[in-house]
């Protein structure tokens, strides 16, 4: 059967569906992006094997392997004709040995056209730190203070067919205490590292790339050394807003959620906020006075952008005007500013 390799994944995995046999437990530390989880073994299965393994034999982990998978040999077939009706799927385990090779022989005699992952998901690993530390992409930052709406007009950046990764999106996190409030849970820092390739493998690296200018973590999501480095020596524009349209925004993003989530929230920042400001935010919660609990917020945040825009060393900065514009209209002019800069 044919192998490939993590360099050409990308082009290979076209036309068919990628089938990760790895236990759940692996799958979920992380796992090539759409690829579905068919494990061979559960975490208990592969725990039992391994010990085998390790403190009997391999002809005893072996025979137990062949206990476990015998009676799921049907399911295994039927759930691939699920997952892969035109049938053509490539198969990996964690660096492709028995697993997935078992895996393509049974599925190849039921008819279905198998390739293999050379390396397995160990190769892919590899591949994908190498691309983040060694990426030469041309990089555009999308600076400004909480509530400049930056990640809105990244949106609005795409529907103008520009290149843009949202690192707030793959990290299920908006950056802030209240960043976890309405995502999905936040995936492994390994996750979050392919998902993070996977956007750079998509594109055309010799055109732009936007991003928001984000701290080296996100909630739990952590930026490759190498990859943040690129960041603080990329160029920035930095949105300017006003503190009264932040607070409209904040409050039209946030206003949605429960009481409790939202003051639970503030309590996490007390020690930097001030029994005061808590007590006041908390009261303006209780209250429903949106606004008055984000202007605090905001003067909490202000403070912390200026200091980590120095810590950070983020210093090919420019400042767009924006103050009366739409975000359709602020991403038109980050473009043409982009273009005139020869960016």
């Amino acid at each position: 059967m044919n192998k490939i390799t993590a360099v050409e994944l990308w082009e290979a995995r076209k036309d068919c569906i990628i089938l990760d046999v790895r236990s759940p437990g692996e799958f979920l530390q992380g796992h090539i992006p759409r690829a579905s989880n068919l494990p061979i073994f559960s975490d208990e299965e592969r725990a039992r094997v391994g010990t085998l393994y390790k403190q009997t034999s391999r002809e005893a982990a072996f025979l137990e392997g062949l206990d476990f998978i015998g009676p799921k040999l049907r399911f295994f077939i039927e759930e691939t004709t699920r997952l892969a009706p035109n049938k053509k799927i490539l198969i990996h385990c964690w660096r492709g040995g028995l697993r997935s090779q078992s895996m393509a022989v049974l599925l190849e005699a039921a008819g279905f056209s198998c390739q293999l992952l050379e390396g397995g998901y160990k190769a892919y690993r590899t591949h994908c730190r190498e691309v983040l530390m060694d990426q030469d992409a041309h990089l555009i930052l999308v600076g400004g203070k909480t509530g400049s709406g930056k990640t809105v007009i990244l949106n609005e950046l795409i529907d103008l067919q520009e290149q843009v990764i949202d690192l707030e999106g793959l990290a299920h996190h908006k950056g802030s205490v209240f960043g976890m409030l309405g995502q999905e849970q936040q995936p492994e820092k390994e996750q979050f590292e392919n998902n993070l390739y996977e956007c750079f493998a998509s594109f055309d690296l010799k055109k732009r790339i936007w991003l928001e200018s984000e701290s080296q973590s996100i909630g739990q999501a952590f930026i490759p050394d190498a990859m943040f480095k690129k960041f603080r020596n990329s160029p920035i524009f930095v949105i300017e807003r006003t503190f009264d349209q932040r607070v409209h925004r904040l409050v039209d993003d946030y206003g949605r959620f429960q009481k409790k989530d939202l003051a639970h929230a503030f309590k996490k920042i007390e020690k930097r906020l001030g029994g005061q400001h808590l007590k006041a935010a908390l009261e303006a919660i209780e209250v429903g006075d949106g606004a008055q609990a984000c202007a605090i917020a905001l003067g909490y945040y202000d403070k912390a952008y200026e200091r980590s825009t120095i810590d950070n060393g983020f210093t090919l900065a420019t400042s767009i005007s924006t103050l009366q514009m739409t975000d359709q209209q602020i991403a038109q002019k980050l473009i043409l500013t982009a273009e005139k800069n020869g960016l």
